[in-house]
C-alpha cells in the first residue's frame, strides 16, 4: 500500500476529512489532497506529525514505493526547472550578444537578470542528494563555480560600461 492510501485510510478511520487533518498538521487541505493521490509527498516534520497523530511509526507510513515516488517527483522537478535554467542562460547569451552588435545597452539589463535567474534556476534542478554528492567532488564543482561567477562578473561589467 502506497503512503497516500495509508494516509487516507488512517484519516478515514480516525473520522477525520481532510481539512480538519490539515487543521491539526499546520499545512493547507491541497497538500492532504496532494498526499493521499500520491501527487506529493510530504516533509519529515510533517510525517513526525502524521505519525504521532495516528500513533504509528514512520516506517509503517513510508515504504519502499513511497521513496520511489518521492524519488520521481524529486527528478520531475529537476528536468523542469533545469530546462527553465538552460532558457534563462539562452536569453542571457542571446540579450548579451544582440546588445553588442546592435549597440542596445539597455538590453544587457536583461541579460543580466536573465542570468542570475539561470543561476537560481540552476541551483534549484540539483535536488539536495545531488548538490551533496557533488561537492565531495570537491575540484570539479569549485572549477564550475568559478566559471559561472566569471561569467556573473563579466556580464555584470559589461553591462555597467556599455550604459
Amino acid at each position: 500500500m502506497k503512503f497516500g492510501e495509508k494516509l487516507k485510510q488512517l484519516r478515514k478511520d480516525n473520522g477525520l476529512t481532510q481539512e480538519a487533518l490539515a487543521e491539526k498538521l499546520y499545512v493547507t487541505r491541497t497538500a492532504i489532497s496532494k498526499w493521499e493521490t500520491d501527487k506529493g509527498f510530504p516533509a519529515i516534520d510533517s510525517l513526525k506529525s502524521i505519525s504521532e497523530l495516528f500513533n504509528v511509526s514512520i516506517d509503517d507510513l513510508i515504504s519502499d514505493s513511497d521513496v520511489q515516488t518521492k524519488r520521481a517527483l524529486d527528478a520531475k522537478r529537476t528536468r523542469i526547472m533545469y530546462c527553465i535554467a538552460i532558457c534563462f542562460l539562452a536569453l542571457a547569451t542571446a540579450c548579451t550578444l544582440v546588445a553588442y552588435f546592435f549597440k542596445l545597452p539597455y538590453l544587457n539589463i536583461v541579460g543580466t537578470i536573465a542570468a542570475v535567474l539561470y543561476i537560481v534556476f540552476g541551483f534549484l534542478s540539483s535536488p539536495g542528494h545531488r548538490r551533496i554528492s557533488a561537492k565531495k567532488m570537491l575540484l570539479p564543482y569549485v572549477i564550475s563555480r568559478i566559471v559561472v561567477l566569471l561569467f556573473m562578473i563579466g556580464l555584470i561589467v559589461f553591462t555597467i560600461v556599455t550604459l
